[in-house]
């Protein structure tokens, strides 16, 4: 089928909810994609850091393979031992207490949250429920993750929104204070900004944030579904900045395609979410959770860090090196790259480097964001980079 043909039905038959680019993808391998015509491209997208093993992974393919031949799902009445080595794994390599499994990075923010207004309940009662979020910062599509998404763009259409959410400046530490009242119960934040445009936090920032958060007994969020899972060099983005967190979520990477997400816990709150209080039926099903399994005995390797790391820097000096007036700057960590450009410029260099058979993404208004495979080679990425700086320097 073309791609016209697959589009008209996908017109016919689709809600259309996306802005989708001109391309029909078909199949992969490592950072390689073809679209349905034959078309090869360099994927530095990662399916928005999904894919974080690439296409075709062996490992994945057979550990989903062999769990889909015992069992598929089983519902959270019955315990399996993929789910447990999950959280297992999770736990070991990060000192925190329990995990719970949800389906997408919007759900474990959802989960989070709740979490977050059940101990302060717990501990103090009605009335001290309200969330501090950062301006620019994004945590999903639903109706309570849009609203303590801090972008105004995002708080429309839907009303009424779940309320309960303030909005502070990033790397603002007056602006935090002059946003906790007696109301308030946790302070909720990505530690990378990426849909609002790649975005480190400043690192004294965040460890004043927990410092302040501890002493007014707040719990701390961690929005990691993005950055996490190796992401950018550490299994987790807070391990680079100094902090242990009440409360991170997941999503994206933590399958390597499959949807699965989590909230884990610190043991200053891991018991709150008791029986009754919390569930979804597809949370830790077998094949995701041996899907999860697969990525975790690879990124949780040192040696597989510290080459995202590496990886990241070499994307970085690359760019930086074209010397092109179009790239304004670069920013981020590991592997979760944004370069700046104009933003009325942005559009047609996207165009023109995907037409030369390289995907990425945007974020922001002015930003080229670019998620590839943690397992990317040095090879597709000067091939990549040969392709933006003819796009960049012409």
């Amino acid at each position: 089928m073309t791609y016209q043909e697959l589009k008209d039905q996908e017109n016919q038959y689709v809600m259309h909810t996306y802005g989708r680019f001109s391309i029909a993808l078909d199949h992969g391998k490592g950072a390689q994609l073809w679209d349905v015509e034959g078309k090869r491209y360099i994927d530095l997208t990662s399916g928005i850091g999904v894919c974080c093993l690439g296409y075709d992974n062996e490992k994945i393919v057979n550990a989903i393979t062999e769990q889909a031949h015992k069992i598929m799902h089983v519902s959270n009445l019955f315990t399996t031992a993929p789910m447990v080595q999950v959280a297992k794994t999770l736990v070991e390599q990060t000192g925190m207490g329990k995990v719970f499994f949800a389906n997408s990075g919007a759900e474990a923010n959802e989960g989070m949250i709740k979490l977050a207004r059940k101990y302060s309940y717990d501990k103090y009662g009605e009335g001290r429920a309200e969330i501090v979020t950062l301006r620019n910062s994004f945590h999903g599509r639903t109706v309570t993750t849009l609203k303590a998404t801090g972008q105004d763009k995002f708080h429309q259409y839907f009303f009424p929104f779940t309320e309960g959410f303030a909005y502070a400046e990033a790397n603002n530490m007056d602006s935090i204070r002059a946003n906790v009242n007696e109301h308030t119960c946790a302070v909720m934040m990505e530690l990378i900004q990426g849909e609002g445009g790649v975005m480190p936090l400043d690192k004294s920032f965040v460890q004043e944030v927990a410092a302040f958060c501890k002493e007014h007994d707040l719990l701390l969020l961690i929005d990691e579904v993005q950055t996490g899972i190796g992401r950018t060099g550490s299994l987790f983005c807070f391990q680079q900045y100094g902090i242990k967190p009440d409360v991170v979520s997941m999503a994206k990477g933590l399958g390597g395609g499959v949807p699965i997400g989590a909230v884990m816990a610190n043991t200053t709150c891991d018991e709150v979410l008791g029986p009754g209080t919390h569930a979804t039926t597809f949370g830790g099903t077998p094949m995701c959770c041996a899907s999860a399994n697969a990525v975790l005995s690879e990124v949780t390797k040192p040696e597989f860090l510290q080459a995202v790391q590496e990886k990241g820097k070499y994307l970085e000096d690359k760019i930086l090196a074209m010397g092109s007036d179009k790239v304004k700057g670069v920013r981020g960590l590991g592997l979760m790259v944004g370069i700046v450009v104009d933003a009325e410029e942005r559009a047609a260099l996207v165009a023109e480097i995907m037409d030369k058979g390289v995907l990425v993404l945007t974020a922001g208004t002015n930003v080229i964001r670019l998620l590839p495979p943690l397992t990317i080679s040095y090879e597709e990425m000067d091939e990549a980079l040969a392709v933006m700086q003819s796009v960049f320097c012409k």
